[in-house]
């Protein structure tokens, strides 16, 4: 097919290039090589998912190996006691599955990361920068607890101060970080069986041989706690784990890779994209409840500030049945597994999310492994601050941002989309095609975390303090479709028609695959990933569009229909 195409007469320019057609761009040409591998800023092409659903699966649910779970879920139980710690576990669990389905099923259905997800689900092309930023804390914020766990490992076994633990945790990722998914694909597949083996074989070995530890398990009224359930510590746990809802933006940096929906392989494709989005949740929830029951099962023994830590509570558990000359070394090997497991992801995710970020505000591209660095140093600058002894503080604090902007984005999904049907369906990322700001997710999103924080700080006394994740949940999900109805779905997109005849999707709802030349980067790009540029008759890419710095202004800014 024809490299140019020409706008429809009636479609107005779409854009003006960011360079003639004589040659590309510099800060587009450097973007051009270093993200066909990864599509960092972009539709991840159907020539690049060459792998099925479930490997797809298998590597995304490999990252959700840490050890922050068991960390997570002991802090809890020790404060609040098991009863409290459980339904905590649960409600959070339900929430983050519920709002992590349309937003995992977006991501595997139209090839497109989180970030992209929410400029064109409310947020708008600069103001989605907010939650990038959101998103971008959060792997940092994991790194660093993955990495603190990780150096206490390497303390107890090896003998390494925790400083130089620190060090070798965040170094030893940057290698496998560089390859992308190709590599992590098959870094997570080959060490996820030995992973599963080392985790549960010593719960089940407990359970099995002392079934006392249940009892005392079930028993555990907590160092705040008087035995039973009550709301405000309910609501207090749950508010910890709801930290780990934006886990569901480094799922999708994985699902983003799956293959188009086929009838021959819809059943497999619905499996994987359950399973691997917010199915990650079962599994997770699983794992902060094993930490509650290993937590109480040490802390006779190594008392309650050791107690939440990962490597004591294996140790302690495979001391009770192998050989005593094997409990360290597998103590070790677990947690080290899992810290590259999760630290890989983490790097990963950030360094797109951060990349994201710098180049839709500056037009600068300056590499993706620049921002895997950048990342990597405000982790290691939060383990040298012992970030893991005010653990909960921290993960309670930043829920109340997470909260605020998924349930802000699966609202407008889940809502807007589908039963008010002011916000396109389809869902839009490209530069041009969107207003700078939408009023919907913004609003929502800045409201709704805004107030939560407040809660959450005591600026409305005591007693609402524990509701503060609530009021995240509850204000987005009221403000988000309101604001739509309000100005009536009016700033979702510039314009109905990206100048160029063919369909973005193909008969089977698949975005197509069919490729153009940009004519910027002179790099083949498909359908979903161009647009057309009236001033040279021809197409450009979403890539060379965001790094453009004649800005906007070039574009009538006219409401258009949804």
């Amino acid at each position: 097919m024809d490299s140019k195409l020409y706008t429809q007469p009636d479609a107005g320019p779409v854009t003006q290039s960011p360079q003639t057609a004589a040659g590309p761009a510099p800060v587009a040409s450097q973007a051009t090589k270093e993200t066909l591998e990864d599509y960092t800023l972009r539709f991840a092409p159907r020539s690049y998912r060459r792998w099925t659903p479930m490997v797809v699966a298998t590597t995304a649910l490999g990252g959700i190996a840490y050890m922050a779970d068991f960390s997570i879920g002991a802090g809890i139980g020790l404060a609040h006691g098991t009863g409290n710690a459980l339904v905590a576990i649960a409600v959070a669990a339900v929430v983050i599955f519920v709002t992590g389905f349309p937003l995992a099923y977006y991501g595997a259905r139209y090839n497109i990361d989180l970030d992209l997800i929410t400029r064109g689900s409310g947020f708008g092309y600069y103001g989605s920068v907010l939650t990038s930023v959101i998103f971008a804390s959060f792997t940092f914020i994991f790194f660093a607890l993955e990495g603190s766990i990780m150096a206490q490992g390497l303390k107890l076994g090896l003998g390494l101060p925790l400083w130089l633990g620190y060090l070798v945790s965040t170094l030893m990722v940057i290698p496998l970080v560089i390859y992308g998914m190709k590599a992590l694909s098959k870094l997570q597949v080959w060490t996820t069986p030995v992973w599963l083996v080392l985790m549960i074989a010593p719960l089940v070995y407990l359970v099995a041989t002392d079934p006392g530890t249940v009892d005392r398990f079930l028993s555990y009224a907590g160092t705040d706690g008087t035995g039973g359930v009550d709301t405000a510590s309910v609501l207090l746990g749950a508010g910890v784990c709801l930290s780990l809802i934006a886990q569901i933006g480094e799922q999708i940096d994985y699902l983003r890779f799956m293959p188009p929906k086929t009838e021959a392989n819809k059943r497999t494709w619905w499996a994987a994209v359950v399973m691997a989005g917010p199915g990650w949740v079962v599994l997770g929830a699983l794992k902060q409840a094993i930490g509650v029951f290993l937590a109480v099962y040490i802390l006779a023994k190594v008392g309650p500030e050791a107690a939440p830590e990962p490597i004591q509570q294996f140790r302690s558990a495979f001391d009770a049945m192998m050989p005593s000359w094997l409990v360290l070394p597998l103590a070790v090997a677990l947690v080290v597994i899992s810290q590259i497991k999760i630290n890989v992801t983490n790097a990963y995710s950030g360094s797109l999310a951060w990349t994201n970020s710098f180049t839709r505000v500056t037009g600068r591209y300056p590499g993706r492994m620049v921002f895997v660095l950048v990342n990597l140093g405000f982790a290691l600058a939060l383990m040298e601050a012992d970030m893991f002894s005010f653990l909960n503080s921290i993960l309670g604090f930043y829920s109340n941002c997470a909260i605020a902007w998924v349930v802000t984005v699966a609202t407008d999904i889940g809502v807007n989309k589908y039963l008010l049907k002011l916000s396109p369906l389809r869902p839009e990322f490209r530069r041009g095609m969107l207003y700078a700001v939408n009023p919907v997710g913004v609003v929502s999103f800045v409201a709704a975390s805004g107030l939560s924080i407040a809660l959450y700080f005591h600026a409305l006394g005591d007693t609402l303090q524990p509701y503060s994740p609530v009021a995240a949940a509850v204000i987005a999900f009221v403000l988000t479709p309101l604001t739509a109805v309000v100005t009536r779905g009016r700033y979702y997109l510039r314009r109905t028609t990206d100048g160029i005849d063919e369909p973005l999707l193909d008969a089977d709802g698949n975005p197509s695959a069919t490729t153009y030349d940009c004519h910027v980067c002179h790099q083949p790009y498909e359908r979903p990933d161009l647009a057309a540029c009236q001033t040279h008759d021809a197409v450009v890419c979403s890539l060379c569009l965001s790094t453009d710095k004649a800005g906007d202004h070039v574009l009538p800014a006219r409401p258009s229909a949804v």
